[in-house]
């Protein structure tokens, strides 16, 4: 098994998800179901104490090792959800991956009516970072809404939008694209990573969303990139989000 840096204890879980080899709830019931070995036993506790650079672990008795990091973009579709799989039979972003791909995690989600640039990767670690608030990576999204917006629509998102529940929720900036006489096109950026932000401060102001799509994370932009489609990220536009996080962290 590769070596690394810390001998802190994890869960034998998280050590799973962390080696790539699958999520941390797949991992947990290969563990519960008895498909893996710790040092030649079969625990059954998901937490099960690890240290990855001394213990040996097995699923189905073949050695993990770790996996190559791997790092994919893809422009989702409306009507798709960022899920392994789904009960009611949705489509689900895993099904515009290759049948031989290694096993990769969304890095946040899209929700079903969103749509645009999603990243993917089993760098865990990464995911982390790039989902962590203290990062303020900003996220920039194409909002297309029912009607003719103004710059005051835009200035009270920046100000803030206090939600039924007394939440309060910030745009970091907010301007109008481009309009007609039936809608208008937002573009709004957020560093604050919320659930449903955009769609909750916008119910607020009893603003109707037609389309919703996420077209950079960060220096990252969606760019030309086909709905449907996926493509690795490149080496130099994983270290420009590297840089980027350096200097907001």
């Amino acid at each position: 098994m590769k070596q690394t840096k810390s001998s802190r204890k994890i869960g034998l879980a998280r050590a799973l998800s962390k080696l790539g080899y699958c999520s941390r709830s797949a991992a947990s019931e290969l563990i519960r179901a008895g498909h893996v070995r710790l040092n030649g036993a079969t625990p059954h506790n998901p937490e099960t104490p690890v240290r990855m650079e001394k213990d040996r672990i097995e699923v189905d008795h073949g050695d993990i090792v770790q996996a190559s990091k791997v790092y994919l973009v893809l422009n989702k579709p409306r009507g798709v959800i960022t899920t392994t799989a789904d009960a009611e039979g949705r489509k689900t972003v895993y099904s515009f991956l290759d049948n031989d791909s290694p096993w990769v995690a969304p890095v946040g989600r899209l929700d079903k009516a969103s749509e645009g640039l999603l990243l993917l990767t089993n760098d865990t670690e990464w995911s982390a970072a790039v989902l962590a608030p203290e990062m303020h990576l900003e996220k920039t999204y194409h909002v297309q809404i029912r009607g003719v917006a103004d710059a005051a629509l835009c200035k009270s998102l920046v100000a803030g939008v206090r939600l039924h529940d007394g939440t309060l929720l910030h745009a970091k900036n907010a301007s109008v694209l481009r309009g007609g006489k039936h809608n208008t096109w937002l573009e709004i950026i957020l560093d604050e990573g919320k659930n449903r932000q955009i769609r909750r401060m916008l119910e607020v102001k009893s603003v109707v969303i037609l389309r919703l799509v996420r077209v950079a994370i960060g220096p990252l932009v969606l760019g030309d990139l086909p709905k449907g489609c996926v493509r690795t990220l490149t080496v130099k536009e994983r270290r420009a989000l590297d840089r980027a996080m350096r200097r907001n962290g």
